[in-house]
């Protein structure tokens, strides 16, 4: 049993372990560790077979309401879950996007008829899910979305482009924040659609990365077609029903995250002991800098589970968002100074990296997606701190 853990929650815990323990064998037996950050393209039909297998045993968005198909899980059994599933070293999800943004968004903000129609198949990993949020024009500045939805013959016609948009190859559907008042700027006349990806007018293309994969896509709306019941919350309103759900990005499922950064963390310690560069002061003051980090990066991510289990999390979770995209990135680049000469020379041709090679190169996009540092830090200053706004043209 943990520190301060009830015995509720610690048979919980013995039960999500004795679970993973016994379905992570036979036909998912190699799927341990599979699909992580610069690998997310690896096994990806055994990975979404494998979350079936997880649905089918119930143990899909555990923290759902029962109404909604979920176990009604507290805070506390959630990082439970999310914590053993990450000791588990089971396969990355492929329905993250679903269960953890668009899922909690529809809950908190969607229609009667849009929890009926969208949850089920969340739960069931029946339908995948990608966020249309940026643009070539609007990376980390939300605000400034151009693409257009008209609503016209009973639905929302969609016109534009969307950038940076994860997994949206393998996707069923997007949510995607488009501007639905002509004339309108900034976060004003944005509205929260949901958009069917299989469909003429939604053109998928693959975006290379630093790693090789190309989890990252670029979308092309043209006349694309969604009902014009599936907009969540009211024309216009788009832009708090976007931030509610970053903030449900930055829930829960970011402790289990840590669970993973730790081992990444003693998987560099050992490195740094086999490779002789633990003997150097400078790299043993940074790898006990980067422990003491993850420390404090944990109770930070306890702390802001009040705001998860108020509801929707406030900007406060953008704390959690810039300490572990800096802390991630830093890592990458330790491993990278453990390594030394070797790390600038690839396993194999034509381009195969080995992990620490692959964790410094995916970890330069943490301080970037989902809000930039710089975003965080105007965030944290203005809405947390109450700093005066940053002078605007």
């Amino acid at each position: 049993m943990k520190q301060n853990e009830t015995p509720e929650d610690a048979a919980f815990r013995a039960e999500v372990r004795d679970w993973l323990e016994s379905n992570l064998s036979g036909d998912f037996a190699h799927a341990r560790g599979l699909g992580g950050p610069g690998r997310e393209h690896e096994a990806f039909e055994e990975r979404l077979a494998w979350e079936r297998r997880m649905a089918a045993a119930g143990w899909t968005c555990v923290g759902w309401p029962k109404e909604h198909g979920g176990r009604g899980a507290s805070i506390a059994q959630q990082v439970i879950f999310h914590e053993e599933y990450a000791l588990a070293d089971a396969p990355a999800r492929v329905n993250h996007i679903g269960e953890n943004l668009l899922g909690p968004t529809i809950i908190a903000f969607g229609t009667d008829a849009q929890k009926a129609r969208f949850l089920p198949p969340i739960v069931a990993v029946e339908e995948l899910w990608c966020q249309g949020y940026s643009e070539p024009g609007a990376g980390s500045d939300l605000a400034n979305v151009q693409t257009r939805a008209v609503l016209e013959d009973g639905g929302w016609r969609i016109d534009g482009q969307k950038v940076w948009t994860s997994l949206a190859v393998e996707s069923d559907w997007c949510f995607a924040v488009c501007r639905t008042e002509p004339g309108s700027s900034r976060h004003h006349g944005l509205s929260y659609l949901l958009v069917p990806m299989r469909q003429d007018g939604v053109d998928v293309r693959p975006i290379v990365q630093l790693t090789g994969t190309s989890e990252f896509n670029e979308v092309f709306f043209d006349g694309a077609r969604t009902d014009a019941a599936h907009i969540v919350g009211a024309p216009g309103d788009g832009w708090r029903i976007a931030m509610a759900t970053l903030g449900f990005e930055r829930g829960v499922a970011t402790l289990g995250q840590q669970v993973g950064f730790r081992r990444e963390l003693e998987g560099v310690v050992e490195l740094a002991r086999r490779t002789g560069a633990i003997e150097d002061p400078l790299l043993r003051d940074r790898l006990t800098r980067a422990w003491m980090g993850l420390e404090i990066m944990r109770l930070n991510a306890a702390r802001t589970m009040a705001g998860v289990a108020a509801g929707a999390p406030g900007p406060e979770s953008s704390i959690s968002k810039l300490v572990w995209g800096q802390w991630h990135r830093d890592l990458g680049e330790l491993a990278m100074d453990v390594l030394g000469a070797a790390g600038m020379v690839a396993d194999g041709e034509p381009y195969d990296l080995n992990d620490w090679q692959r964790l410094f190169l995916f970890s330069r996009s943490d301080t970037i997606y989902a809000g930039s540092n710089e975003i965080q830090r105007n965030i944290i200053a203005e809405r947390v701190l109450g700093l005066p706004r940053e002078p605007r043209p």
